[in-house]
Protein backbone atom coordinates (compact mmCIF):
# COMPACT_ATOMS: atom_id res chain seq x y z
CA UNK A 1 0.00 0.00 0.00
CA UNK A 2 1.68 3.53 -0.92
CA UNK A 3 1.83 5.40 2.66
CA UNK A 4 2.29 8.95 1.15
CA UNK A 5 1.32 10.21 -1.88
CA UNK A 6 2.77 13.83 -2.55
CA UNK A 7 0.42 15.58 -5.21
CA UNK A 8 0.47 18.49 -6.70
CA UNK A 9 -2.44 20.15 -8.34
CA UNK A 10 -1.17 21.81 -11.02
CA UNK A 11 -2.95 24.62 -13.88
CA UNK A 12 -0.79 25.26 -16.82
CA UNK A 13 2.22 25.36 -14.89
CA UNK A 14 4.94 23.98 -16.81
CA UNK A 15 7.68 26.81 -16.03
CA UNK A 16 6.85 25.34 -12.24
CA UNK A 17 7.18 21.80 -12.95
CA UNK A 18 10.21 22.33 -14.97
CA UNK A 19 12.05 23.97 -11.67
CA UNK A 20 10.67 21.85 -9.12
CA UNK A 21 9.81 18.61 -10.23
CA UNK A 22 13.38 17.45 -9.97
CA UNK A 23 13.63 18.13 -6.37
CA UNK A 24 10.08 16.58 -5.67
CA UNK A 25 10.69 13.01 -7.54
CA UNK A 26 14.32 13.04 -5.67
CA UNK A 27 13.73 13.35 -2.49
CA UNK A 28 10.28 12.09 -2.57
CA UNK A 29 11.63 8.37 -3.92
CA UNK A 30 11.40 5.11 -1.40
CA UNK A 31 9.24 2.57 -0.87
CA UNK A 32 5.43 3.72 -0.16
CA UNK A 33 5.77 6.81 -1.24
CA UNK A 34 3.89 7.88 -4.60
CA UNK A 35 4.57 11.35 -6.56
CA UNK A 36 0.91 12.40 -8.22
CA UNK A 37 0.10 15.52 -10.41
CA UNK A 38 -3.42 15.67 -10.83
CA UNK A 39 -3.87 18.40 -13.88
CA UNK A 40 -6.83 21.21 -13.79
CA UNK A 41 -7.31 21.35 -17.13
CA UNK A 42 -4.26 23.51 -18.50
CA UNK A 43 -4.04 24.45 -22.09
CA UNK A 44 -0.29 24.41 -22.22
CA UNK A 45 1.89 21.14 -22.46
CA UNK A 46 2.32 20.49 -18.95
CA UNK A 47 1.26 16.97 -18.90
CA UNK A 48 3.34 16.24 -22.28
CA UNK A 49 6.50 17.36 -19.73
CA UNK A 50 5.30 15.01 -17.56
CA UNK A 51 4.50 12.00 -19.66
CA UNK A 52 7.80 12.53 -21.74
CA UNK A 53 10.67 13.19 -18.57
CA UNK A 54 8.48 11.58 -15.27
CA UNK A 55 7.35 8.29 -16.52
CA UNK A 56 7.29 7.59 -12.92
CA UNK A 57 4.60 9.96 -11.93
CA UNK A 58 1.25 9.46 -11.87
CA UNK A 59 -0.70 11.56 -14.05
CA UNK A 60 -4.54 12.36 -13.27
CA UNK A 61 -6.48 14.92 -16.22
CA UNK A 62 -9.34 16.89 -15.76
CA UNK A 63 -11.16 18.43 -18.48
CA UNK A 64 -11.39 21.76 -17.22
CA UNK A 65 -9.96 24.28 -13.95
CA UNK A 66 -11.89 23.05 -11.26
CA UNK A 67 -9.74 25.20 -8.63
CA UNK A 68 -7.94 24.36 -5.83
CA UNK A 69 -10.76 23.10 -3.48
CA UNK A 70 -12.77 20.94 -5.80
CA UNK A 71 -9.30 19.75 -7.78
CA UNK A 72 -7.94 18.53 -5.10
CA UNK A 73 -11.49 16.70 -3.85
CA UNK A 74 -11.98 14.87 -6.92
CA UNK A 75 -8.32 14.08 -7.50
CA UNK A 76 -7.83 12.78 -4.23
CA UNK A 77 -10.48 10.29 -4.44
CA UNK A 78 -8.76 8.57 -6.71
CA UNK A 79 -5.76 8.00 -4.42
CA UNK A 80 -5.33 5.51 -2.04
CA UNK A 81 -2.70 6.37 0.72
CA UNK A 82 -2.13 6.96 4.40
CA UNK A 83 -1.50 10.33 3.78
CA UNK A 84 -1.94 12.90 1.80
CA UNK A 85 0.95 15.45 0.87
CA UNK A 86 -0.77 18.10 -1.01
CA UNK A 87 2.36 20.08 -2.13
CA UNK A 88 1.81 23.54 -4.66
CA UNK A 89 3.55 23.29 -7.77
CA UNK A 90 5.75 26.46 -7.31
CA UNK A 91 7.46 24.91 -4.01
CA UNK A 92 11.02 23.75 -3.81
CA UNK A 93 11.35 20.87 -1.67
CA UNK A 94 14.36 19.36 0.48
CA UNK A 95 16.26 16.72 1.56
CA UNK A 96 14.39 14.67 4.43
CA UNK A 97 11.16 17.51 3.93
CA UNK A 98 8.50 14.15 4.55
CA UNK A 99 10.57 12.17 7.26
CA UNK A 100 10.42 15.00 10.31
CA UNK A 101 6.42 15.93 9.70
CA UNK A 102 5.30 12.13 8.75
CA UNK A 103 7.11 11.20 12.21
CA UNK A 104 5.34 13.42 14.38
CA UNK A 105 2.05 12.82 13.07
CA UNK A 106 2.66 8.99 13.45
CA UNK A 107 3.12 10.06 17.16
CA UNK A 108 -0.44 10.90 18.41
CA UNK A 109 -3.58 9.61 15.57
CA UNK A 110 -5.47 13.21 17.00
CA UNK A 111 -2.66 15.07 14.96
CA UNK A 112 -4.91 15.34 11.30
CA UNK A 113 -2.82 17.63 9.72
CA UNK A 114 0.52 19.21 9.81
CA UNK A 115 2.32 21.51 8.29
CA UNK A 116 6.83 22.22 7.35
CA UNK A 117 8.60 25.75 8.05
CA UNK A 118 7.65 27.71 5.14
CA UNK A 119 10.45 29.86 3.85
CA UNK A 120 10.31 32.37 0.47
CA UNK A 121 12.40 31.47 -2.53
CA UNK A 122 13.02 34.53 -3.91
CA UNK A 123 14.29 35.82 -0.26
CA UNK A 124 15.72 32.79 1.53
CA UNK A 125 16.17 33.52 5.36
CA UNK A 126 12.24 34.81 5.43
CA UNK A 127 9.14 33.34 6.03
CA UNK A 128 6.42 33.04 3.49
CA UNK A 129 3.56 34.64 3.50
CA UNK A 130 1.04 31.41 2.91
CA UNK A 131 1.34 29.44 5.80
CA UNK A 132 5.36 31.10 7.48
CA UNK A 133 5.57 29.04 10.43
CA UNK A 134 1.91 28.42 11.07
CA UNK A 135 -1.50 29.09 10.76
CA UNK A 136 -3.41 31.21 13.47
CA UNK A 137 -6.94 33.39 13.11
CA UNK A 138 -8.19 36.45 15.13
CA UNK A 139 -11.09 36.58 17.30
CA UNK A 140 -12.99 38.23 13.64
CA UNK A 141 -11.40 35.72 11.28
CA UNK A 142 -8.17 37.47 10.01
CA UNK A 143 -5.42 34.59 9.61
CA UNK A 144 -1.97 35.54 10.34
CA UNK A 145 1.02 33.15 11.36
CA UNK A 146 3.80 32.27 13.82
CA UNK A 147 6.61 34.88 11.46
CA UNK A 148 3.53 36.85 9.25
CA UNK A 149 1.49 39.52 10.72
CA UNK A 150 -0.69 40.49 7.64
CA UNK A 151 1.35 41.74 5.02
CA UNK A 152 4.82 41.67 7.99
CA UNK A 153 7.04 38.94 7.39
CA UNK A 154 10.04 37.96 9.81
CA UNK A 155 12.87 37.16 9.13
CA UNK A 156 13.77 33.39 10.45
CA UNK A 157 16.49 33.36 12.86
CA UNK A 158 15.10 30.02 14.56
CA UNK A 159 12.72 31.94 16.71
CA UNK A 160 9.56 29.53 15.84
CA UNK A 161 12.29 26.19 15.84
CA UNK A 162 9.92 24.60 18.71
CA UNK A 163 6.87 22.13 17.34
CA UNK A 164 3.37 23.53 18.20
CA UNK A 165 -0.49 22.86 17.79
CA UNK A 166 -1.76 25.45 15.43
CA UNK A 167 -4.86 26.28 14.19
CA UNK A 168 -4.05 26.38 10.57
CA UNK A 169 -2.14 24.45 8.32
CA UNK A 170 -1.41 26.12 4.71
CA UNK A 171 -2.66 24.69 1.67
CA UNK A 172 0.74 25.25 -0.15
CA UNK A 173 2.40 21.84 1.66
CA UNK A 174 -0.67 20.28 3.59
CA UNK A 175 -0.04 17.02 5.15
CA UNK A 176 -3.42 15.39 6.46
CA UNK A 177 -4.66 11.58 7.29
CA UNK A 178 -5.91 10.77 4.08
CA UNK A 179 -9.09 8.74 5.91
CA UNK A 180 -9.98 11.84 8.03
CA UNK A 181 -10.03 14.18 4.94
CA UNK A 182 -11.86 11.95 3.22
CA UNK A 183 -14.80 11.48 6.16
CA UNK A 184 -14.70 15.45 6.61
CA UNK A 185 -16.10 15.54 2.99
CA UNK A 186 -12.86 17.35 1.95
CA UNK A 187 -12.57 20.84 0.55
CA UNK A 188 -15.57 22.99 0.55
CA UNK A 189 -15.55 23.49 -3.35
CA UNK A 190 -18.01 26.25 -3.20
CA UNK A 191 -14.26 28.57 -2.19
CA UNK A 192 -12.88 27.81 -5.34
CA UNK A 193 -9.50 28.66 -4.04
CA UNK A 194 -8.29 30.52 -1.05
CA UNK A 195 -9.14 29.72 2.52
CA UNK A 196 -10.51 26.65 2.03
CA UNK A 197 -7.55 24.63 4.38
CA UNK A 198 -8.35 27.13 6.92
CA UNK A 199 -11.77 25.99 6.89
CA UNK A 200 -11.04 22.61 6.82
CA UNK A 201 -8.87 22.44 9.73
CA UNK A 202 -11.55 24.69 11.84
CA UNK A 203 -13.86 21.80 10.83
CA UNK A 204 -11.21 18.70 12.36
CA UNK A 205 -10.66 20.83 15.46
CA UNK A 206 -13.87 21.04 16.29
CA UNK A 207 -14.28 17.16 16.09
CA UNK A 208 -11.21 17.34 18.61
CA UNK A 209 -8.69 17.10 16.05
CA UNK A 210 -4.86 18.72 16.28
CA UNK A 211 -2.96 20.76 13.62
CA UNK A 212 0.51 20.65 14.24
CA UNK A 213 3.58 22.37 12.64
CA UNK A 214 7.00 20.58 12.21
CA UNK A 215 10.27 23.02 12.16
CA UNK A 216 12.70 19.70 11.12
CA UNK A 217 10.89 20.03 7.84
CA UNK A 218 11.40 23.51 5.78
CA UNK A 219 10.51 23.89 2.02
CA UNK A 220 10.64 26.97 -0.18
CA UNK A 221 7.42 28.82 -1.16
CA UNK A 222 7.41 31.33 -4.65
CA UNK A 223 3.89 32.54 -3.64
CA UNK A 224 1.38 34.19 -5.85
CA UNK A 225 2.08 31.35 -8.58
CA UNK A 226 -1.88 32.15 -10.07
CA UNK A 227 -2.85 35.57 -8.78
CA UNK A 228 -0.60 38.24 -7.35
CA UNK A 229 -1.06 38.63 -3.33
CA UNK A 230 -2.59 42.48 -4.46
CA UNK A 231 -4.66 40.94 -7.59
CA UNK A 232 -8.56 42.21 -7.15
CA UNK A 233 -9.68 38.48 -8.25
CA UNK A 234 -7.50 36.99 -4.99
CA UNK A 235 -8.78 39.79 -2.70
CA UNK A 236 -12.37 39.00 -3.89
CA UNK A 237 -11.94 35.00 -3.05
CA UNK A 238 -9.89 36.09 0.46
CA UNK A 239 -13.06 38.78 1.66
CA UNK A 240 -15.61 35.85 0.35
CA UNK A 241 -14.34 32.66 2.04
CA UNK A 242 -13.24 34.54 4.76
CA UNK A 243 -17.31 35.33 5.12
CA UNK A 244 -18.10 31.64 4.53
CA UNK A 245 -15.33 30.21 6.92
CA UNK A 246 -16.60 32.33 9.63
CA UNK A 247 -20.45 31.86 8.88
CA UNK A 248 -20.10 27.62 8.78
CA UNK A 249 -17.39 27.70 12.20
CA UNK A 250 -18.00 29.71 14.42
CA UNK A 251 -19.57 28.85 17.44
CA UNK A 252 -23.59 29.55 18.75
CA UNK A 253 -21.77 32.05 21.14
CA UNK A 254 -20.87 35.87 19.54
CA UNK A 255 -21.68 34.36 16.51
CA UNK A 256 -23.96 37.16 15.62
CA UNK A 257 -21.49 40.08 17.29
CA UNK A 258 -18.91 38.73 15.38
CA UNK A 259 -19.84 38.41 12.06
CA UNK A 260 -21.72 41.85 12.46
CA UNK A 261 -18.11 43.58 13.34
CA UNK A 262 -16.28 40.94 10.75
CA UNK A 263 -18.84 42.65 8.10
CA UNK A 264 -18.89 46.02 9.01
CA UNK A 265 -15.00 45.90 8.87
CA UNK A 266 -15.43 44.53 5.51
CA UNK A 267 -17.05 47.33 4.86
CA UNK A 268 -14.92 50.10 6.27
CA UNK A 269 -11.98 48.30 4.51
CA UNK A 270 -13.74 48.71 0.81
CA UNK A 271 -14.52 52.60 1.26
CA UNK A 272 -10.77 52.90 2.46
CA UNK A 273 -9.88 51.52 -1.21
CA UNK A 274 -12.50 53.62 -2.56
CA UNK A 275 -10.66 57.18 -1.11
CA UNK A 276 -7.47 55.74 -2.61
CA UNK A 277 -9.11 55.49 -5.79
CA UNK A 278 -8.62 51.72 -5.71
CA UNK A 279 -11.62 51.00 -7.63
CA UNK A 280 -10.91 47.44 -8.84
CA UNK A 281 -10.30 46.23 -5.01
CA UNK A 282 -13.36 48.19 -3.76
CA UNK A 283 -15.66 46.24 -6.48
CA UNK A 284 -13.86 43.48 -5.35
CA UNK A 285 -14.60 43.34 -1.45
CA UNK A 286 -18.41 44.43 -2.94
CA UNK A 287 -18.77 41.48 -5.08
CA UNK A 288 -17.58 39.17 -2.03
CA UNK A 289 -20.16 40.46 0.05
CA UNK A 290 -23.09 40.24 -2.84
CA UNK A 291 -21.69 36.72 -3.07
CA UNK A 292 -21.98 36.00 0.31
CA UNK A 293 -25.42 37.51 1.09
CA UNK A 294 -27.00 34.84 -2.01
CA UNK A 295 -24.98 32.38 -0.74
CA UNK A 296 -26.59 32.16 2.80
CA UNK A 297 -29.32 29.82 2.18
CA UNK A 298 -26.80 27.05 1.09
CA UNK A 299 -24.68 27.92 3.66
CA UNK A 300 -27.13 28.33 6.78
CA UNK A 301 -28.19 24.48 6.12
CA UNK A 302 -24.07 23.89 6.30
CA UNK A 303 -23.51 25.27 9.24
CA UNK A 304 -26.62 23.59 11.04
CA UNK A 305 -25.32 20.32 10.12
CA UNK A 306 -21.74 20.64 11.05
CA UNK A 307 -22.72 22.41 14.98
CA UNK A 308 -24.69 19.78 15.47
CA UNK A 309 -21.53 17.29 15.26
CA UNK A 310 -18.72 19.71 17.31
CA UNK A 311 -17.24 17.91 19.74
CA UNK A 312 -14.89 21.32 20.76
CA UNK A 313 -14.75 25.01 19.75
CA UNK A 314 -12.66 25.84 22.59
CA UNK A 315 -9.56 26.62 20.87
CA UNK A 316 -6.83 28.62 22.07
CA UNK A 317 -4.99 29.19 18.49
CA UNK A 318 -7.89 30.95 18.31
CA UNK A 319 -6.40 34.52 19.07
CA UNK A 320 -8.97 36.77 21.40
CA UNK A 321 -8.16 39.98 20.58
CA UNK A 322 -8.35 41.54 17.32
CA UNK A 323 -5.41 41.41 15.32
CA UNK A 324 -5.69 44.53 13.28
CA UNK A 325 -5.62 46.75 16.65
CA UNK A 326 -2.92 44.64 17.77
CA UNK A 327 -1.08 45.84 14.40
CA UNK A 328 -2.14 49.46 13.82
CA UNK A 329 -2.64 50.75 17.00
CA UNK A 330 -0.57 48.95 19.46
CA UNK A 331 2.33 48.38 16.59
CA UNK A 332 3.25 44.74 17.86
CA UNK A 333 4.57 43.55 14.40
CA UNK A 334 5.77 40.09 15.56
CA UNK A 335 3.87 37.07 16.94
CA UNK A 336 6.03 36.82 19.80
CA UNK A 337 4.83 40.27 20.96
CA UNK A 338 1.34 38.64 20.81
CA UNK A 339 2.11 36.19 23.49
CA UNK A 340 0.12 33.61 22.00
Amino acid sequence: MIQIAVVILNWNGRHYLEKFLPGVVKYSSGPGIQVVVADNGSTDDSVALILQQYPEIKIIEFDKNHGYAEGYNKALKLITARYFVLLNSDVEVTQNWLNPVIGLMEQDDKIAACMPKIRSFDKREYFEYAGAAGGFIDKFGYPFCRGRILNLIEEDTGQYDSVREIFWASGACLFIRSELFIQSGGFDPGFFAHMEEIDLCWRLKNQGYKILYSPDSIIYHVGGGTLPNQHPGKLYLNFRNNLFVLYKNLPVKNFSLILFTRITLDILAAFKFLFTLEIRRFYAVLKAHLKFYTKLGKYRKIRKRLIKNVKNNNHTEIYRKSILFQLFILRKKTFKELCL
